[in-house]
């Protein structure tokens, strides 16, 4: 394993070149890769094992859109693709794909196929740390490990087929067969991984649920919403609004630091900009830094799986979901980034002719 200096802290990661395919494939060659679940994360995983040559089957419910789905990207019906009781009976591996509330509901049916010296992986710890709520309590007899691509499936996906590979956590929760960390390693390659990063159940969960409400969801799109309408109280047009708040972040800052660093953008920019970015980054850390500490507390109480959970499982909850989600979209501020990105469409379309 490689040692990686991160900003001063040593940290020990796995790399594609000291953990090659072929060593994975030879570890998993025995392995049948049961994908229980095509949602999210399911596809892009279960095509780039299939991809790299592993013996993957998926499970999903039969009539779904999530079967057609799988129908259409050549999982082939009583050879490739079961119902969820069949692929995890037929699984020496099953990743447990399912959302957080699937994987709930689905667990009774799980645990009866989890005979001694099967794997169980998942991609999140949600289900594992937080059991006193979920019950999922694996046996003692199996393995049990996490792979957790950090991002969605789609980029996993897209990554490979370009010859990438998106960086993943990894983790050992139960080593039963005393080949735990060897199977994880090699799932972590197979998926398309990039680099992989040792971490635990608890931390993956405690991070990923902090991240999904902070920075990377909650958090921007809250400042999105408070930047946009303090413009429009201050007389701004909504296409200028949405642009100095939305267009210009996501189409040339976010690339240019996610290329080059925070830095680097602050080095690169006019003396108005990079003189007002520097005075009030640290007003904006000190404002949200109660905030986030909060929401990590209720993330390592538990009381975020509780919500999530509570929600989730409500027989409207669809329906409510939707009224909220109809509310962000039908807002002025989201109508008129639907506007900039067809004229954006139409300027590509316009340049692809010309060239």
């Amino acid at each position: 394993m490689a040692q990686i200096n991160f900003g001063g802290v040593d940290e020990t990661v796995v790399t594609r070149e000291e953990f090659p395919l072929e060593k994975a494939l030879d570890v998993l060659k025995d392995e049948t890769i049961a994908v229980i679940g095509y949602g999210v994360q399911g596809p892009g995983q279960a095509l780039n094992m299939r991809d790299n040559g592993f013996n993957v089957i998926v499970g999903q419910r039969e009539d779904s859109p999530s079967w057609e789905r799988a129908l259409k990207d050549g999982w082939v019906e009583g050879e490739t693709l079961f119902s969820i009781e069949e692929a995890a009976e037929r699984g020496t591996i099953i990743c447990n794909l399912l959302s957080d509330a699937g994987q709930i509901a689905l667990w009774p049916t799980l645990k009866a196929k989890l005979t001694p010296g099967k794997t169980l992986y998942f991609s999140h710890g949600f289900g594992i740390t937080f059991n006193d709520q979920t019950n999922i309590i694996p046996p003692a007899d199996v393995d049990v490990i996490l792979v957790a691509p950090k991002g969605s499936g789609t980029s996993l996906r897209r990554l490979f087929v370009a010859g990438g590979g998106l960086n993943s956590s990894f983790a050992v929760y139960q080593d039963a067969t005393g080949k735990a960390y060897e199977k994880v390693v090699a799932m972590g390659i197979g998926v398309g991984s990039g680099y992989l990063f040792e971490t635990d159940f608890k931390k993956e969960v405690y991070s990923d649920l902090t991240g999904e409400r902070g920075v990377l969801m909650g958090a921007l799109a809250g400042i999105i919403e408070a930047q946009y309408q303090v413009l429009r109280q201050r007389g701004h047009s909504p296409s200028e609004a949405f642009n100095e708040t939305v267009e210009e972040l996501t189409q040339s800052l976010v690339p240019l630091v996610g290329e080059n660093g925070m830095d680097w953008m602050f080095s690169n920019c006019s003396v108005t900009a990079q003189r007002g970015a520097l005075d009030w980054k640290g007003k904006f850390r000190e404002a949200t830094l109660p905030v986030l500490n909060e929401l990590y507390d209720s993330v390592a109480s538990g009381k975020e799986a509780e919500r999530t959970i509570q929600r989730g499982s409500t027989p409207n909850y669809r329906s409510e979901l939707e009224t909220e989600l109809k509310e962000v979209r039908d807002s002025e501020l989201w109508q008129t980034g639907a506007t900039v990105r067809q004229l954006r469409s139409k300027a590509a379309e316009k340049v692809e002719e010309l060239s």
